[in-house]
């Protein structure tokens, strides 16, 4: 297993709301959110009030916000994506078997185009639901979806297919 995997804002937003931070470290025993990303999710609402935020607190034995020593390389910069986003790529680049979770289409694709293991929310949903973390991953899905996340249904019904739902 890995020791240490990276998240932006959007799984952790969505996770947090649905009550599933926990999921997150089927990656890892360590999930670290780069300062860039706490900063983001920190302004989206009031600090006592923001559910992310206290989600973050609660879980600080595993979820670390951290100042990085990381910038990000050329190569990310011209991308033009988010501090969040930038901040995730270079410190999964910057850790060795530190894989990347991201939602963001233009961020995933910086990622992949420059060898970052890769995961996002839905696939961590597929991983949990096979490793019986969760009875239906169609039901997460839908509570994600409801939750504002955005799910096509057709992406849904692809994907639990295969789980065998």
């Amino acid at each position: 297993m890995r020791e240490l995997a990276v998240v932006n804002a959007s799984p952790l937003i969505y996770l947090s709301k649905v009550e599933r931070l926990s999921i997150l470290r089927l990656l890892a025993p360590r999930i670290v959110v780069p300062r860039e990303v706490f900063n983001e999710i920190a302004a989206k609402g009031a600090d006592g009030t923001n559910a992310t935020v206290r989600a973050l607190r609660d879980n600080a034995t595993w979820l670390h916000v951290a100042d990085l020593p990381v910038s990000a390389a050329n190569s990310i910069v011209s991308w033009d994506i988010g501090a969040g986003e930038s901040a995730v790529i270079a410190t999964a680049l910057a850790n060795p078997n530190c894989p990347a979770i991201i939602d963001d289409a233009l961020g995933r694709k910086c990622a992949k185009t420059l060898g970052v293991e890769l995961f996002g929310t839905l696939g961590l949903i597929l991983i949990a639901k096979q490793r019986g973390h969760i009875d239906s991953a169609r039901a997460l899905l839908s509570e994600l979806r409801a939750q504002g996340m955005f799910l096509s249904q057709s992406v849904i019904d692809r994907a639990v297919a295969l789980v065998d739902e």
